[in-house]
């Protein structure tokens, strides 16, 4: 089933035990729960404690621990680990009637900018309903029903089904072509003869039209809550794709049997009224759909524990792959140190520093030069520079010709 159960607001910051809060026992049953919420929500609701601010954060210290224990995966989380465990998996939720007209046009303006901003069902709606004072309207199965309905305001049909329409299951669902926001409600029967709320769908936009709808199988049905485990996954991004799967959470009405049951259009808008169509219809005409569904739940529940246990084995896998790779760097450093070192002394036998400077500038910037440095030695040992083998050679060349001559 799409449809959630309530949430409450974010935590205050003081918190106390729900069970506590909420005056139940550790292990009072989800129905006391139920009960004493319902009591506890409309003695602090703030559309009846205007003049006390008191009664506000009580009303949200109410509807906060409620969120908790009636959530059976949250109520197990508070109870293994406290409140670190479920602190930031909660949706905020805000009270039209308590805003004011500024506050509540600034609340329109962030909706209409795309901003959700969940809001509470207005008080009179609640306790007319618990009281058994609405006016219930008749939906049968395979009809539609148009209308409008104010802000803050609701609108109750009955949906009487029969013991083989109550096997087959049931669907309802809303829809708005003038895109008006609501919610879809679902009441429960009351031990004093009036109704509870036990279910609530915000409507969304799909399209030109918004719509909401629930659905009663004669299965166990499931919804997708995203905010189970969303702290673990904040601290840790890794963990999305294990937690992934862990929000599909089983529905607290899966199936209903054969009488009348109570639903409610929601006017959830800011400033105006809501247009609607509510129809109900037997979910036998979806019954391929309603078998895949049960089909492909199913798989997603298996492939859950799977996960849990692959989790396991990759987090160890993981922590081995970071060991070997610390080891890798570890190593890698090591080995250029020690090349390094050898180079550095293999330097010193094979390469040679270069040699001095053996001439000296002069101050007319000739360069002094030491004797038989690029020349040959003088052969009859004068110093003067003059190079005398030259000159002998050329004598001798032409002696060697007056001999010939002479001859």
């Amino acid at each position: 089933m799409r449809s959630k159960k309530m949430e409450g607001p974010s935590a205050p910051t003081m918190r106390r035990d729900p069970y506590e809060v909420l005056c139940v026992s550790r292990d009072s049953t989800d129905q006391e729960i139920k009960t004493a919420y319902r009591k506890l929500a409309l003695k602090y609701h703030p559309d009846k404690n205007a003049s006390n601010p008191e009664a506000s954060e009580l009303f949200k210290e109410v509807a906060y621990s409620y969120s908790i224990l009636s959530d059976p995966e949250k109520r197990r989380q508070y109870d293994s680990a406290g409140f670190e465990a479920v602190e930031d998996s909660m949706d905020m939720e805000i009270d039209l009637s308590n805003l004011g007209t500024v506050n509540t046009m600034f609340a329109a303006l962030f909706s209409k900018l795309g901003v959700p901003i969940k809001t509470t069902i207005s008080a009179n709606v609640l306790e007319e309903a618990l009281n058994g004072t609405v006016t219930v309207r008749p939906l049968p199965i395979g009809t539609s029903v148009s209308g409008k309905v104010d802000k803050q305001c609701a609108h109750f049909f009955g949906v009487t089904i029969s013991d083989e329409q109550a096997e087959a299951g049931i669907v309802v669902r809303v829809t708005s072509t003038a895109q008006s926001k609501f919610k879809l409600l679902y009441f429960e029967q009351d031990v004093n003869g009036g109704y509870g709320l036990a279910l609530q769908e915000d409507s969304e936009k799909t399209g030109r039209v918004t719509s909401a709808g629930m659905y009663f199988l004669h299965f166990q049905v499931y919804r997708m809550d995203s905010t189970v485990n969303a702290l673990a996954i904040a601290k840790d991004p890794e963990s999305a794709f294990f937690k992934r799967l862990d929000g599909l959470q089983p529905c607290e009405a899966s199936e209903l049997k054969a009488g009348t049951h109570i639903f409610a259009v929601y006017g959830d808008n800011f400033f105006k009224t809501a247009t609607y169509t509510i129809e109900a219809l037997c979910a036998k005409s979806y019954e391929d759909t309603t078998e895949k569904l049960k089909d492909i739940e199913a798989q997603i529940l298996l492939k859950r524990n799977e996960l849990r246990q692959f989790e396991t084995e990759y987090r160890k896998a993981l922590a081995r792959f970071q060991e070997v790779t610390n080891h890798y760097s570890q190593e890698k450093q090591s080995v250029d140190e020690l090349l390094k070192q050898r180079d550095s002394i293999h330097a010193s036998f094979t390469v040679t520093k270069a040699p001095n400077s053996i001439g000296v500038n002069l101050s007319n910037g000739s360069t002094s030069k030491v004797p038989g440095e690029n020349e040959s030695p003088l052969e009859d040992g004068n110093s003067d520079g003059k190079d005398k083998s030259g000159k002998k050679k050329w004598f001798n060349l032409n002696l060697k010709g007056s001999d010939k001559k002479l001859g």
